[in-house]
């Protein structure tokens, strides 16, 4: 067994539960801009908005678009989808969106307690490829930060898991070293695909339990898991 001293967590989908916080802000925002006019119900909205939503999130992790075309145009084009064309009301939404998702705190079970043990033995550290002005609330409002030494947003290093650079700028900035290291993330192409390239181990946090052929250090299925073997 390796002995580490630095252990880096992706954000969202790893602790702060971003499906559990996202509904509730998407319906709270279906009610307030009453758009049972235009959709059937929610669900309607939803299944319209999900499939833009991952298209235009992979394309912003190519730069293929940049981040204020990923946070409009995910709402825009369901919106349009329905003869809600509405440029100037869909940068309104997407505004909203961010501001109130950040206030949202539900985490996955035994964050909390988990974070609280594994901070006294281990560094710990955030590596996320959120928009800076909101990953920052969403540790503040659901009392993550307090936990954390170092806190690394792709938007304010340039580039986004899993590009090397990204892992390596964290490593040396937070003066570990890559054996020393252990990345915690539930996104196969983003962390543990961008860990393997950077040479550090990795932790995938599968909790859908989904299927995968990947050869990587350790998996678990919910956050406690972690201490059996850190």
């Amino acid at each position: 067994m390796k002995t580490y001293k630095h252990l880096f967590f992706d954000l969202d989908h790893t602790l702060w539960d971003f499906e559990a916080n996202s509904e509730a802000t998407l319906r709270e925002m279906f009610d307030n801009y009453k758009l049972s006019r235009f959709f059937t119900d929610y669900d309607d909205f939803h299944a319209r908005y999900e499939p833009h939503n991952l298209y235009l999130w992979a394309q912003y992790r190519r730069n293929k678009v940049d981040k204020k075309t990923l946070n409009v145009q995910r709402f825009y084009l369901p919106f349009a989808e329905v003869g809600f064309d509405d440029l100037t009301v869909a940068q309104q939404f997407a505004k909203d969106y961010l501001d109130i998702s950040a206030t949202k705190t539900i985490l996955f079970p035994n964050t909390l307690e988990v974070l609280k043990q594994l901070q006294e033995r281990y560094q710990l550290h955030i590596i996320t490829n959120g928009f800076k002005e909101v990953q920052t609330q969403k540790l503040h409002n659901s009392g993550l930060r307090p936990y954390f030494t170092n806190i690394y947003i792709s938007e304010l290093i340039g580039v986004q898991k899993p590009n090397t650079y990204f892992f390596d700028y964290a490593i040396k900035s937070s003066h570990a070293s890559k054996k020393e290291s252990l990345v915690i993330g539930d996104s196969l192409e983003a962390d543990i695909k961008g860990a393997q390239k950077a040479g550090i181990d990795q932790v995938f946090f599968n909790s859908k339990k989904q299927e995968h052929s990947e050869e990587i250090t350790y998996v678990i299925n919910e956050l406690k898991e972690l201490l059996e073997f850190l």
